[in-house]
C-alpha cells in the first residue's frame, strides 16, 4: 500500500466500530482526522471486524483496519469492569459469546486492501489466573473452570490452535500480526519463535504491551514491535520498559473506548486523545512531542505497509 500524505499522529490500535460509538463513530473519526491523526480499527471477532472493514470504505485514506478473533473469545467467557481496566462505568464488562475461528471468512477480509494486519490475536491467561484464585478462596479444585467445565490447560491450548491459525493467514495474505498477550509472554515467545520463518518482515506489532524487559528483549530480537496507550499517563508501571525499548519500535495506540489518558480518565477513550499518550512518551523518552510524533508516525506507516515513496 503507498499512502498519499502523512498524518500527524498514527493511532495503530483503536475500536470505534464497537457499540461504545454506536451514536457518534463518523464524528469521533472526523475529530481525529481532521487533527490529523489516522487510526486502526481491531476487529476481534466476526462482526466487529467487518464492522471495521465498513469503515475503511468511506475514507479515501486515513482509516484502517486489522482483522481477527481475540484469545477471550475463543470460549464463552465473562470479563468485568476492573479486569478490563475500565473507570467509565457505561462502558460496562461484557459476556464474551465464544467463535470457532473460520479462516476463510477472515481471509476474505484480510485481502481487502485497507485491512493492514491480522489480529488481534495472541494469548490471554487472565482470565485463568483469575478463576484459580477464586477456586483456591473457595478450597475448590483450580484445575477446571470456565465453559464446559474444560480444564486450564485444553482452554490454553485452545487459544494456541486459533493463534496458529491466524499466524498462518498472516503468512499466506503477507501482513503483519496485531498481537494481544496477558500474563502469557513465555508462551507467545515460544509460538513466534517456532514459527518467525513463515511471517513477513518486519513480523508484527505487540499492542499494549504489559510484559518485563525480558519479555521486550526476546521480542525485539525477533523483530517485533511495541505499542503503548493511555496507561503509561497514569501508572508508573510502564515507565521501565518504555525507556529500555528503541523508539524504532514504538508506535503509539489508543485502545478506545478503554483506558483513556489523562485528562481524560473516566471518559470514553478515542483515537484524537493519542496526543496526550505522545506527550508522556515524550517525557519519559526526553525528546519533543514533534520527535515522537514524527517517529511513531514514520514507525507505522513502515510497519503497515512497504516501497512507500513519500518516506
Amino acid at each position: 500500500m503507498k499512502f498519499l500524505s502523512i498524518p500527524k499522529l498514527f493511532d495503530i490500535h483503536t475500536h470505534v466500530q464497537f457499540a461504545a460509538f454506536r451514536d457518534d463513530a463518523d464524528l469521533v473519526i472526523k475529530r481525529a482526522r481532521d487533527s490529523g491523526v489516522w487510526m486502526v480499527n481491531v476487529g476481534t471477532q466476526k462482526d466487529t471486524a467487518a464492522r471495521a472493514v465498513g469503515f475503511t470504505e468511506k475514507y479515501t485514506e486515513g482509516v484502517y483496519a486489522a482483522v481477527g478473533l481475540h484469545p477471550i473469545h475463543t470460549e464463552k467467557s465473562y470479563h468485568d469492569e476492573q479486569e478490563l481496566g475500565i473507570t467509565n462505568k457505561e462502558l460496562g464488562g461484557f459476556e464474551s459469546r465464544g467463535e470457532v475461528f473460520d479462516y476463510e471468512y477472515y481471509k476474505k477480509l484480510a485481502e481487502n486492501p485497507k485491512v493492514v494486519a491480522i489480529g488481534e490475536c495472541g494469548l490471554d491467561y487472565a482470565v485463568f489466573v483469575r478463576e484459580q484464585r477464586e477456586r483456591q478462596q473457595k478450597r475448590a479444585s483450580a484445575e477446571t473452570c470456565g465453559e464446559g467445565g474444560l480444564p486450564i490447560e485444553e482452554r490454553k491450548a485452545k487459544q494456541h490452535r486459533v493463534f496458529l491459525q491466524q499466524i498462518k493467514l498472516a503468512a499466506e495474505v503477507k501482513k503483519p500480526l496485531m498481537i494481544h498477550c496477558r500474563q502469557a509472554f513465555p508462551d507467545l515467545i515460544q509460538i513466534l519463535s517456532s514459527k518467525l520463518q513463515v511471517l513477513s518482515s518486519p513480523p508484527g506489532i505487540i499492542h499494549f504491551f504489559s510484559g518485563v524487559k525480558e519479555d521486550a528483549k526476546e521480542l525485539l530480537d525477533l523483530g517485533f514491535s511495541f505499542s503503548f496507550g493511555g496507561v503509561i499517563t497514569f501508572s508508573r508501571d510502564y515507565d521501565e520498559v518504555v525507556k529500555y525499548i528503541p523508539m524504532e519500535r514504538i508506535l503509539l495506540e489508543t485502545d478506545a473506548p478503554y483506558v483513556a489518558p489523562i485528562p481524560y480518565r473516566g471518559k470514553r477513550n478515542e483515537p484524537l486523545y493519542v496526543i496526550e499518550v505522545a506527550k508522556k512518551l515524550a517525557e519519559l523518552k526526553n525528546l519533543s512531542v514533534e520527535e515522537v510524533s514524527e517517529m511513531t508516525t514514520k514507525n507505522a506507516l513502515a510497519l503497515f505497509s512497504t516501497g512507500i515513496e513519500s518516506l
